[in-house]
């Protein structure tokens, strides 16, 4: 492989418009998954697809190896985040050493390096010593639906998930319970408020008792991520300025460290719920069912897959060591189901979804020979 036809390939995948249809300007990932497939097998791969939903299919390459009874997959999405504030986001654009665009870093040279990584290790005729898929998963950037999917049944003896960590191998990431929270007041006139039930005014209330629990959060650390967090990113009531505001609801992003479970912390904020409105009997306080929830990330320094890249990643003159990180990826999906995970790939998620989003290619040339050397040598 020449180190021009790995920018090719990732410049032919940001030209492709593959921002998650739940965003503005996004579409279905067709165009670029049929991409993906086409070089597939043009390289001689065995590929398939797995719908996940219409006109939305994750595509998988697979190389056979000595074993075939638990592969070690290599996973990167390829939707995007949206593309507001970005002039030309499908037009990638090299300077000083980096290539710009939309998916650039998130995930797209992780997909590109994968792809050219099995394309590679097939022409040169070596057998690994498992199975290899890469797989090309949809719609990470809204409900993980992509990977998910992937995960039905599957027995895997490892994963390599592509997302932008300056390749560093992450171990540990944190989880994410998102939702919403509606208290239900009473309308009035504003010229009689005593006749209603201020909504917005009981909320804020319920925003201080929230508050005292996320000061809790700050006295649990874990040893790679920190400790816990809790955002309240929306809010919204009322409906016109002479009027109590009859309802009023909160959007929340609270983060999990490594051993806490998002189905206790939903309830422990039930409970909280529960305490706040037998203290104002007048109102209503509920909790919708989450929009998101994810586990926390930590796969053991012990495994197979951890030992295997620290060793690769140290006789390749990267850092070698452990780490962790805050955001989230399809990794702790698939540690869900019992397959170890880690994540690493070339550029920052300062980056990501950014306007000015970009990857740094040398680390793209690096992390493809990083992602075939694991193909090889992992056992």
């Amino acid at each position: 492989m020449k180190k021009t036809d790995l920018q090719r390939t990732l410049s032919d995948l940001v030209s492709i418009n593959s921002v998650n249809p739940a965003y503005a300007a996004g579409q279905n990932e067709e165009r670029i998954q049929h991409y993906v497939n086409t070089f597939f097998k043009e390289q001689g791969l065995e590929a398939f697809t797995q719908q996940v939903e219409p006109h939305r299919e994750n595509v998988i390459a697979r190389l056979r190896g000595r074993d075939g009874s638990r592969p070690i997959i290599f996973e990167a999405h390829c939707d995007t985040a949206g593309v507001e504030g970005m002039e030309a986001p499908f037009t990638p654009t090299i300077r000083d050493g980096r290539m710009y665009g939309r998916g650039t870093c998130d995930t797209k040279a992780c997909l590109a390096a994968m792809m050219w990584a099995i394309a590679d290790l097939k022409r040169s005729g070596k057998r690994p010593n498992y199975d290899v898929w890469v797989v090309s998963a949809v719609d990470e950037e809204h409900t993980c639906r992509g990977v998910l999917k992937l995960r039905e049944n599957l027995q895997a003896g490892a994963a390599v998930v592509g997302e932008p960590t300056q390749l560093r191998m992450v171990v540990a990431s944190k989880g994410c319970l998102r939702a919403r929270i509606v208290i239900q007041g009473k309308a009035a006139h504003s010229s009689r408020p005593e006749l209603g039930v201020n909504a917005i005014t009981q909320m804020a209330r319920l925003l201080k008792e929230m508050e005292i629990e996320n000061e809790r959060l700050v006295s649990r650390k874990h040893w790679l991520v920190g400790s816990p967090t809790l955002n309240i990113g929306l809010i919204e009531g009322g409906t016109q300025v002479n009027v109590v505001p009859a309802t009023c609801t909160i959007a929340f992003d609270r983060r999990l460290i490594p051993g806490e479970d998002p189905d206790v912390v939903e309830s422990e904020y039930n409970e909280l719920l529960e305490r706040f409105q037998a203290a104002n009997p007048e109102l209503k306080a509920e909790m919708e069912k989450p929009m998101l929830k994810d586990w926390p990330l930590e796969t053991p320094l012990s495994s197979s897959i951890v030992r295997c890249v620290g060793e690769i990643l140290q006789a390749s003159g990267l850092n070698p060591e452990p780490c962790g990180v805050p955001f989230g990826s399809d990794a702790s999906k698939l540690a869900q189901v019992n397959i170890d995970a880690i994540v690493l790939g070339p550029g920052s998620i300062d980056a990501a979804h950014s306007a000015d989003e970009y990857v740094e290619l040398d680390q793209l040339e690096q992390v493809f020979e990083v992602y075939r050397k694991i193909m090889i040598e992992f056992e």
